[in-house]
């Protein structure tokens, strides 16, 4: 029997998880007479009697003009990245980075993670643990392969939890923050440790969300339950509303079940193709030529495939297409996107998806909401429905700055930091009354800061301090 627990029952809002009873640390160390002395003291003893390293002076980190911004970034980093590591525990045999807050979305996801992981890199000494956090990956990756069958081989999970996991996976960018780890720190030694398997990884991505080798991939879960299967994509997409899970469309097995999604996603597909453009530049930084050939043929099948079949011009972003017929399923939303920075559409898509962006479908109060706001379906606070992530915004905004409309990522980027500074960091806000909602400090809502370091804002100007 397979040490991986059940799945839960019921979905939750966003991922389910299990709370692990856990001691408030804060709260234990003010009770304690070494709680005056707080976490750290300058490389001496803790508390609990270990050696700890001295403070991160994390505001000495950033410069700026603005003091207000350097304060703000301070607490973005301080919330969103160095609290989100974790000792081991569990089936996490490493350390580890949390996408939540308190027991909200308690283990380490692969979405969540590689934001987190991105500005975690900014910090040399923590290489370390950044290996350790991607080693979770393929530490999971081979126990599953241990009790599946073949052809689920090398799938890793939507997160794994301490106590449990999923038979689903998500958003395939485990190459993208592979990348942007190793330019942050230049970890050689973590591209030796990770493409490997990452390479697997993307083939099983293929092989069992491209189940007719169209070049483009859908959603699915091992458990056949419909709700997991949408965790893997931006799980209430309208462009998902009707989907459903069918067995394989040719192969056929006395263990087959209905696994496999019938709607083919931009966002999922271009995100692969990402992460693989990623996977072919760090596979030749090592020497690797072979791999990174493997890799090209992926991306130019499926960058053809988005073309031909997702494009849609009327509405001026890629769309979902059902799976069997490639009709497409005519509805915009934040995945749509997401092909820009993939380098998918053409020189003239760029230039509908530029004016598209710029008008009332999707210039809400706080843009991006995560569907046409003109759309009949549209809820400006529902959740991915009509509702504004930090996370998307700057996406979307590195894939239009990519493409040459720095004016339009400069938008989106100014006004998603100016949000976050007036109504605090959250997991996403209400496009029109612009308030924020879900959990505070999630991990991947510190790209309010990474917008700022990656140079997309004109107004809110941050960088990393030179240490020269």
């Amino acid at each position: 029997m397979s040490s991986f627990a059940s799945e839960a029952g019921q979905p939750t809002n966003g991922y389910q998880h299990q709370t692990i009873p856990m001691i408030n640390r804060r709260t234990f160390l003010t009770s304690t007479i070494g709680g005056s002395l707080g976490l750290y003291l300058g490389g001496r003893l803790t508390a609990f009697g270990q050696e700890t390293p001295p403070p991160i002076d994390v505001a000495g980190l950033f410069q700026s003009k603005d003091p207000a911004l350097i304060a703000f970034a301070a607490d973005v980093f301080e919330n969103c990245v160095l609290k989100k590591i974790h000792e081991p525990e569990g089936l996490l045999r490493r350390r580890w980075l949390q996408a939540g807050t308190g027991d909200k979305f308690y283990g380490q996801w692969i979405w969540d993670t590689m934001f987190i992981a991105d500005l975690l890199a900014i910090l040399p000494e923590k290489k370390e643990v950044l290996r350790d956090v991607f080693q979770n990956y393929w530490d999971f990756q081979e126990d599953w392969n241990k009790t599946m069958p073949e052809y689920a081989h090398d799938m890793v999970c939507c997160v794994v939890n301490p106590g449990g996991i999923r038979k689903f996976t998500q958003f395939p960018i485990l190459g993208w923050g592979l990348e942007r780890v190793y330019k942050r720190n230049g970890d050689k030694e973590l591209l030796r440790q990770c493409l490997a398997p990452l390479e697997r990884y993307h083939e099983w991505y293929w092989r069992e969300r491209d189940v007719t080798n169209v070049g483009l991939v859908a959603v699915g879960s091992y458990s056949g339950v419909l709700y997991q299967a949408r965790f893997e994509s931006f799980d209430k997409d309208c462009s998902l509303d009707d989907f459903e899970l069918t067995e394989h469309p040719t192969r056929k097995g006395p263990k087959e079940g209905k696994w496999y999604g019938n709607v083919l996603i931009p966002g999922n597909t271009a995100l692969l193709v990402n992460s693989e453009q990623a996977l072919a530049r760090l596979a030749l930084e090592i020497g690797d030529h072979e791999m990174a050939a493997r890799r090209q043929k992926r991306i130019d099948k499926a960058t053809a495939a988005m073309r031909e079949h997702m494009w849609d011009e009327e509405l001026g972003v890629f769309v979902s297409v059902k799976r069997d017929t490639l009709e497409k399923i005519r509805v915009g939303t934040i995945g749509g996107f997401m092909a820009l920075k993939a380098d998918i559409p053409t020189d003239a898509m760029k230039a509908r998806m530029a004016e598209v962006i710029r008008s009332e479908h999707w210039q809400t109060p706080l843009p991006v909401p995560t569907v046409d706001a003109k759309d009949p379906r549209y809820d400006p606070g529902a959740y991915w429905r009509g509702n504004v992530w930090p996370v998307t915004n700057y996406q979307v905004a590195t894939g239009f700055a990519q493409q040459g409309f720095a004016d339009i990522a400069a938008d989106i980027a100014d006004k998603s930091v100016a949000n976050a500074m007036k109504y605090g960091v959250y997991e996403f806000y209400n496009s029109q009354t612009k308030k924020g909602g879900g959990v505070p400090y999630l991990g991947m809502s510190g790209t309010v800061l990474t917008m700022m370091l990656d140079g997309l804002t004109r107004e809110h100007l941050l960088s990393v301090r030179d240490k020269k």
